[in-house]
């Protein structure tokens, strides 16, 4: 406000004619030009970047703001990160990354990292992997000091029968050049996995396994289970291994039970066979009797026909049921006997 006062005062001296309302028209539009000039010319960065070795020019940042890329330090702040850090880097590629969706900033950490590490990784590769979604600043860690993944529990049954539980513990380390293309962290857990089922299932007693966890170790490391992974295993740790069920036995009593099941039905089938077989010969008894009534049911008709042709006498019939009597009374006193004699013990 003083500032103000004092110009206003040195240009009423100055042109008398000037009214105070113009001069203070002159300062806004002059403090707006600044402010302008100020924004879209970042004088700043630009000194800053002079002041770090960085050779950028005005020009060179306001066309940094043409070309969208909003604000220029995004780009400026990692070349002077990688200038002091003795990397030599095109400006314009960084631009291209940024402009393609990558992060710089993240990318020039990593090259940092990397020539730290003593790893080899040049500008052209980081970005492919940072394109590729991948964090090559992790990357470039887990290259340096490798990760441990743990497997959830696997279940697997051994030859006789018994199941076990196993977990791992997996150190793997980043392959650089296998970061672009190559399967991740779900595919060597995956793979070991299987490996573990495998080793288990290929063992004849759950105690070989029990007595040698690292059978599982050695066995699973020489399946070259990193190939085609972005990953390079070191080392494959049982953690725990435990028993679980008696499958071998479970099986066996369900089979006992569907073989009892299926007997049982045999049985019942041959039971129902039987009791088809009782009434039929019931039925055929049946029909046998039906014929001897109808057979007996003959007889008096083939009498009377006899009587009536001449070949049977009064004198006949009466010796024929005198005959009949005495066998029946025969029969009933043979019956009596046997019945009156006593038991012999």
């Amino acid at each position: 406000m003083n500032l103000i006062n004092t110009l206003l005062s040195s240009a009423v001296v100055a042109d008398p004619t000037i009214s105070a309302g113009a001069v203070i028209g002159i300062i806004i539009a002059v403090i707006i030009l600044l402010i302008f000039f100020f924004r879209f010319f970042p004088v700043g960065l630009a000194i800053t970047a002079r002041a770090s070795g960085v050779h950028v020019g005005l020009f060179q940042l306001v066309g940094m703001r043409l070309r969208k890329i909003k604000p220029p330090h995004r780009i400026v702040e990692p070349l002077i990160k990688a200038t002091k850090a003795g990397l030599n880097l095109n400006m314009s590629k960084m631009e291209a990354h940024y402009l393609a969706g990558g992060n710089i900033d993240r990318v020039v950490n990593a090259l940092i990292a990397s020539q730290r590490a003593g790893i080899e990784l040049d500008f052209e590769k980081a970005c492919a992997i940072d394109l590729a979604g991948r964090d090559v600043l992790t990357a470039v860690q887990m290259s340096v000091s490798p990760k441990v993944i743990e497997t959830p529990i696997i279940a697997a049954i051994a030859k006789d029968g018994i199941e076990l539980r196993a977990k791992a513990k997996v150190t793997v380390r980043v392959n650089i050049d296998r970061l672009v293309g190559g399967a991740g962290e779900e595919t060597i857990i995956a793979r070991v996995g299987e490996g573990i089922v495998t080793t288990i299932g290929s063992s004849h007693s759950h105690k070989d396994v029990l007595e040698n966890p690292d059978s599982i170790s050695q066995t699973v490391l020489g399946k070259g289970l990193d190939s085609g992974t972005a990953f390079e295993i070191l080392s494959i740790d049982i953690a725990d291994v435990d028993v679980g069920v008696n499958v071998g036995a479970k099986l066996q009593i369900d089979q006992a039970e569907a073989d009892k099941r299926i007997a049982q039905a045999k049985a019942e089938e041959r039971r129902a066979i039987a009791v088809a077989q009782e009434q039929e010969n019931k039925a055929e008894v049946q029909g046998m009797r039906a014929r001897v009534v109808e057979a007996e049911a003959e007889v008096p008709r083939a009498m009377a026909e006899a009587f009536k042709n001449g070949n049977l006498g009064i004198m006949d019939y009466y010796r024929m049921k005198n005959m009949m009597a005495d066998t029946e009374m025969r029969e009933s006193i043979g019956k009596n006997t046997t019945s009156a004699q006593p038991e012999t013990k």
